[in-house]
């Protein structure tokens, strides 16, 4: 089966940075779309960032200039390294991705990982 997994969520200052990580694996045909998640306590899921299979990206207003997603189509990974963190940002991180098994290629399907914490102290 096709999962994903983030890791590289803790704890940090404000100020500080913190680069998340989100493996696809599994039988894989193809990814199209990844992007991150966040949710705070009592909050709404917000969409924090996106990237294409071309490497186009877009941004929430919150983060633009302090976080940068990219990725790897080699290790089907994507990456959000966070610089400036601010109190704000702590929240469960999760990705998601677009991807076609190849038990189904060419057939799409939306996948989640299971969230990774990340908390800002000020």
């Amino acid at each position: 089966q096709v999962r994903l997994v983030e890791s590289g969520g803790g704890l940090v200052q404000a100020g500080g940075s913190l680069r998340l990580s989100c493996a696809a694996s599994g039988s894989i045909y193809n990814i199209k779309t990844m992007a991150w998640h966040r949710q705070a306590p009592g909050k709404q899921r917000e969409l924090v960032a996106t990237i294409a299979s071309g490497g186009s990206t877009n941004y929430a207003d919150s983060v633009k200039g302090r976080f940068t997603i990219s990725r790897d189509n080699a290790k089907n990974t994507v990456y959000l390294q966070m610089n400036s963190l601010k109190p704000e940002d702590t929240a469960v991180y999760s990705c998601n991705a677009d991807i076609s098994p190849r038990v189904m290629a060419g057939g799409y399907m939306a996948y989640w990982g299971q969230g990774t914490q990340v908390t800002v102290s000020s």
